[in-house]
């Protein structure tokens, strides 16, 4: 009989995960359709709330099913005590795709520094448009747009790694983030994201199959006051991260994702 186990939750974990993909597949066209419609009607005030909450309940949907499914286990009750503190810089590491869109899940009024090519996808690209996401190809314009955003009253969220985490505990720090909390006159809210897990990490293929379930905690980290000098701030974050993530769980680098 024990022999019949270890196949049967192969197959099962690979129908969990696989069918959900497929179930975000479709709700993602469906917002699609939506979003498509709503953006040039909408003004941006209106505009931007509508996306906004479409993304975080279209998610949170999402999670709950993969989590009645066994497929997911997040713990973010710390991040849920930020949903009325505006405005708000919110810094992550990122050692996955599903960072972005945990937090997104959990913050009503949440707005992301996305990729250019992600902000074209056609999964991601008409809500991100809708919900007034910013794209991060522009330069100066980037940091104006993330600025406006935070004295709209905002939550911002940024990775000041750039992309997902390739050298853990994290790569090395860009300045973005120091910049825009400085302009903007926001505190910086730090967010520890911890997993054993190295589904979606970086190189990761899509069609393998990761340990169910996949655990994701998102913790508080220190508050910090708009920082004087960006560069020596940025380099103090970095090294801050490190220290906070050097007894985390991490996924193992060397594993096998089939």
């Amino acid at each position: 009989m024990s022999l019949l186990i270890r196949p049967l939750r192969a197959l099962y974990e690979y129908a969990a995960l696989y069918l959900g993909l497929l179930l975000y597949a479709s709700m993602s066209l469906a917002w699609i359709g939506t979003a498509v419609l709503l953006h040039p009607l909408l003004p941006e005030r209106l505009g931007r709330p509508v996306g906004r909450f479409g993304i975080m309940y279209g998610w949170r949907i999402f999670f709950g099913i993969m989590g009645a499914c066994g497929a997911f286990r997040f713990d973010t009750a710390e991040l849920e005590s930020l949903r009325d503190e505006t405005p708000l810089l919110l810094v992550a590491n990122h050692p996955s795709l599903l960072d972005a869109v945990i937090v997104a899940s959990r913050l009503p009024n949440l707005v992301c520094i996305m990729k250019a090519n992600l902000n074209d996808n056609i999964f991601l690209g008409a809500g991100a448009r809708l919900a007034r996401y910013i794209r991060n190809d522009a330069g100066h314009g980037m940091i104006k747009a993330a600025v406006a955003e935070l004295r709209k009253g905002g939550q911002l969220l940024i990775f000041p790694e750039g992309t997902r985490t390739a050298e853990p505990p994290v790569n090395r720090f860009k300045g973005g983030a120091a910049l825009i909390a400085r302009h903007a006159g926001v505190p910086l809210q730090t967010l520890i994201v911890e997993t054993e897990s190295p589904f979606l990490s970086k190189c990761w293929p899509v069609y393998a199959r990761p340990s169910l379930p996949i655990r994701f905690r998102i913790r508080l980290g220190l508050r910090f006051d708009p920082p004087e000098d960006p560069v020596a701030f940025t380099h103090a974050l970095e090294a801050y991260y490190a220290r906070e993530l050097a007894g985390a769980p991490t996924a193992p680098t060397d594993s096998d994702p089939t």
